[in-house]
């Protein structure tokens, strides 16, 4: 009797084409709901540029401003968009004693040299805030591993190839790098080392968070404060030719600044004598045995790995090779990762992490230098020759620029 009651309750629901519909659209509510849960679940993990993109755009108040619906946040994650590859690279700032016009141009330059090389990147005025807790939804899906600070840092030098490296290494799965240059131990240190982890992308077990800003090589504060975070960490330094350092760098602000002094007026405190100004930052970079002291005062050799900037070009996988050894990384990287742009004339990988069509180095890489009047380069030569010399019996590797 019992049965027959229920059997005609239920009959009679759903004869109702009202009740019917309700029924229906419950239904087909939940599904939708487990479906964009699911999603959130799997973005939140998947290793692309456009989690990378997200998670160093993303900034916001402490903890106790959260209180936006999670609607916005999943919406927000569902349709971030990778944006235009950019390059941060800052200049190296001392203090000069230059006239007014070239100290202003000094002082300036280090707002003006950006976005040039590789890199799915946000501005550095974004990193000046908190970087955000994670969001209940965003920590749906579990095995998704966790966010730790650096173990190795690619820390130099400006103009010597460090975004071209930071690129390639990516293409290796071992290694979850952060697309912008944090400069925490520069310009950040005093918001902390969860702001600065917070900033790292995730990571699995056996995997190494990498992160990339060339000014920390001439920041005096850099080796001691990276040192305090772990005496462990691994840097890089890519070096190049200072004199074609020096140009490159000069050539980059000359872009964006035409109205400069030249070159020449530049690089000497007095023409006529020949002086070297050493206070502009151009030619203070290229000073290697100098800035190199200061590291070894914290770091010990076995922990710095030298790249030549010139073979990173010439033989990428040679050079990709000695890092992934430095590093600890099976050799995955090789030379079937790279073809040569003779266009460009810089290698470009094949496929990019996240990617399966091939990038190469941003339109504005390989700009044309402007001429430099040999003398003048000649004198630089001379002027580097010395530094350069201790710079090869520091690292015991001859880079064979003189």
């Amino acid at each position: 009797m019992e049965y027959s009651l229920v059997c005609h309750s239920l009959y009679a629901l759903w004869s109702s084409p009202v009740k019917k519909k309700l029924i229906l659209l419950s239904i087909m509510f939940l599904i939708w709901v487990y479906m964009l849960y699911s999603c959130v679940g799997y973005c939140s993990t998947m290793p692309s540029l456009v989690v990378d993109s997200y998670r160093g755009r993303e900034t916001g108040s402490a903890v106790g401003k959260r209180t936006e619906s999670s609607r916005t946040d999943l919406v927000s994650r569902l349709l971030a968009k990778p944006q235009p590859w950019e390059d941060i690279e800052s200049d190296y700032e001392e203090p000069s004693i230059r006239t007014a016009a070239s100290r202003d141009l000094l002082n300036n330059e280090l707002e003006t040299d950006r976005a040039d090389d590789w890199g799915d990147e946000m501005g550095a005025e974004q990193l000046q805030q908190r970087a955000p807790e994670p969001s209940a939804m965003s920590s749906f899906s579990n095995g998704s591993g966790s966010k730790k600070l650096p173990q190795a840092i690619i820390i130099g030098v400006k103009k010597g190839g460090t975004r071209a490296l930071l690129e390639f290494l990516r293409v290796h799965p071992d290694i979850r790098a952060v697309g912008a240059e944090p400069h925490f131990f520069d310009r950040n240190y005093e918001n902390g080392l969860e702001w600065y982890r917070e900033l790292m992308p995730k990571t699995l077990e056996g995997q190494i968070t990498m992160e990339k800003t060339p000014s920390y090589f001439v920041t005096r504060e850099a080796p001691a404060r990276i040192s305090a975070m772990s005496r462990d960490t691994k840097v890089i330094v890519v070096v190049r030719d200072p004199v074609t350092r020096a140009i490159s760098d000069y050539t980059q602000t000359l872009s964006k600044k035409p109205d400069i002094p030249s070159f020449e007026s530049l690089t000497f405190k007095n023409r006529t004598t020949g002086l070297i100004d050493t206070s502009w930052s151009a030619i203070q970079i290229g000073i290697y045995a100098k800035h190199l002291d200061n590291w070894l005062q914290y770091f010990p050799m076995k922990q710095i790995l030298f790249v030549s900037g010139e073979r990173l070009i010439s033989d990428p996988a040679g050079e990709l090779g000695r890092v992934q050894d430095f590093l600890g990384l099976k050799r995955i990287i090789t030379d079937k990762h790279f073809y040569f742009n003779q266009t460009k004339g810089f290698p470009c990988l094949k496929k990019a992490e996240g990617s399966s069509k091939p990038h190469c180095l941003g339109k504005t890489k390989g700009r044309t230098h402007p001429n430099i009047d040999p003398e003048v380069v000649q004198r630089l030569r001379d002027f580097y020759r010395p530094f350069n010399m201790k710079f090869y019996q520091m690292t015991g590797h001859n880079f064979g620029w003189d």
